[in-house]
């Protein structure tokens, strides 16, 4: 059973201590003031195709809220994203969608269907970091694979570079990508980096069982063409598993929006906005190639598609992105952060032209898929995953959750329930400092979507409290059934459940 906060759970009496962090302060927040409540779509689905699925997840790096015309962006960010604009018109749109603050959580939440805290992936992985996945992590990817998927992971895995920790060591068949991720391109124009005395930083290739090999140095031209080879090796993968005729996952992690943004000579200019605006150009240009594959290949009607990012927009100058109607960049507990775009098409169970500002966190992502391919769901650990498929097939009205507690690194920043934030740590932008308050803030989305009021009268909501107390506690009594595994266990930890 999933640890995860659904609306199910009774709202019992919070201890004190929580009514007095939950509800001593206000301030305002807002819902996204396009469709505030879910539109049931009237007609019913078709019949879903015979035969388990296929998943592609399209991860998008740094993707943030007011990039993409479908969220508000778009052309008035200079470029039209008609294919995913398109794209969200064939399934549902989730307006309040959670990743983690910053990649490495995220993708390690995705993964497992628990969050970062749990598995030490609570903070981005650089070089010459020890940490990623224990072996006794069950990945997405191990889990299909034992289903019978051919599975690929194709870009940044960024849980785990050393034996063991690998995406081809948690059930990838293939992978291609960088052991960490894109900023390390830079490295070779620094004038005071040392290639001998600092090591060399490349992509990598592996196959299952196999030691991964350095293919060639990650540098400014593999970064800026990179995708393309992504494509080529996906789309190659899909093929091949239809010709096997095995259902597959592709694991598909875009580099883009992250830095350095720089688009491939076919988008140049193309945009007549600057380089950002033909990276977004190129980023729709890229998923419209895998969608217009599964076109060709005829099994568009049986693939689930996830089109997503993994944390708010990029805040390194000239690189800096977007975060809409909200505020704050990643690596932060602002709503910018805590909200990115995605959109779910399964044709036949997910109908299409859905909206909804509905909760949804990325460890969801985890029983969903899993369910909907027919595998089994891990029982011997903590899930914080639940399962949406009866909300996102429209079985029902709301999300399976209405709330999850939020952490930058190991630090808790806040809580949030439905369109309410308890915020116990105030931070912008990345390099903004981060200041503990003594008396939390509790932040109305739907009033104040910019977080700029500490307190909004005449208004204390105290009431979220029982809320908000639910929540941790919650959490906190999972944690006693099962601690938390340390950043940097060794690969045999094995965490002693009570």
């Amino acid at each position: 059973m999933s640890d995860a906060t659904t609306r199910d759970e009774s709202n019992q009496a919070p201890h004190r201590r929580d009514v007095l962090l939950g509800g001593t302060a206000l301030a305002t927040a807002s819902v996204v003031s396009v469709n505030a409540s879910v539109e049931l779509a009237q007609a019913q689905p078709r019949p879903a195709p015979g035969g388990p699925p296929n998943i592609v997840y399209f991860l998008v790096d740094n993707l943030g809220y007011g990039e993409l015309g479908c969220y508000g962006g778009g052309i008035l960010r200079g470029a039209d994203t008609r294919r995913i604009d398109t794209f969200a018109t064939e399934g549902i749109k989730l307006l309040n969608f959670a990743p983690e603050a910053q990649c490495t959580p995220s993708r390690a939440a995705l993964m497992t269907g628990r969050y970062a805290i749990r598995s030490g992936n609570h903070t981005v992985a650089v070089a010459g970091d020890e940490g990623g996945l224990v072996a006794w992590e069950k990945t997405m990817g191990d889990i299909l694979s034992a289903r019978g998927y051919a599975t690929a992971c194709v870009g940044k895995w960024h849980i785990g570079d050393s034996a063991g920790r690998w995406p081809t060591d948690h059930g990838f068949d293939e992978w291609y990508g960088p052991p960490r991720t894109w900023d390390e391109a830079l490295w070779p124009t620094d004038p005071w980096y040392d290639p001998t005395r600092d090591g060399v930083s490349s992509m990598m290739e592996s196959r299952r069982g196999q030691t991964p090999r350095a293919v060639k140095q990650l540098t400014l031209d593999v970064r800026r063409d990179v995708d393309r080879e992504f494509l080529d090796r996906g789309k190659a993968f899909m093929r091949r598993s239809v010709e096997a005729g095995k259902p597959f996952f592709l694991y598909f992690n875009h580099s883009l929006m992250h830095l350095p943004t720089i688009p491939r000579a076919e988008f140049k200019a193309r945009s007549g906005q600057g380089e950002w605006a033909d990276c977004l150009l190129q980023l729709d240009s890229d998923f419209g190639e895998l969608l217009d594959t599964l076109r060709e290949l005829k099994i568009d009607d049986n693939t689930i598609v996830v089109f997503s990012g993994d944390n708010g927009p990029e805040e390194m100058e000239p690189w800096r992105g977007h975060p809409g109607f909200f505020d704050g960049s990643y690596f932060t507990g602002m709503e910018g952060s805590l909200r990115t775009p995605c959109l779910v098409r399964y044709p036949g169970r997910v109908p299409a032209g859905r909206q909804s500002n509905d909760v949804v966190h990325i460890t969801d992502m985890f029983p969903t898929l899993l369910q909907w391919a027919g595998a089994t769901v891990p029982a011997d650990r903590v899930i914080d995953g639940v399962d949406q498929r009866t909300f996102l097939e429209g079985r029902q009205e709301h999300s399976a959750r209405d709330g999850f507690p939020y952490w930058m690194g190991e630090t808790m920043y806040g809580v949030k329930w439905r369109n309410f934030k308890m915020v116990m740590y105030l931070q912008k932008t990345l390099t903004d400092p981060s200041v503990k308050l003594m008396t939390p803030h509790v932040v109305n989305l739907t009033v104040d979507p910019k977080e700029r009021k500490p307190i909004d009268y005449p208004y204390i909501h105290s009431w979220t409290a029982v809320h908000f107390g639910r929540i941790l506690r919650g959490f906190q009594a999972s944690v006693g059934r099962e601690p938390l595994i340390p950043a940097g266990a060794p690969l045999d930890h094995v965490p002693a459940r009570s």
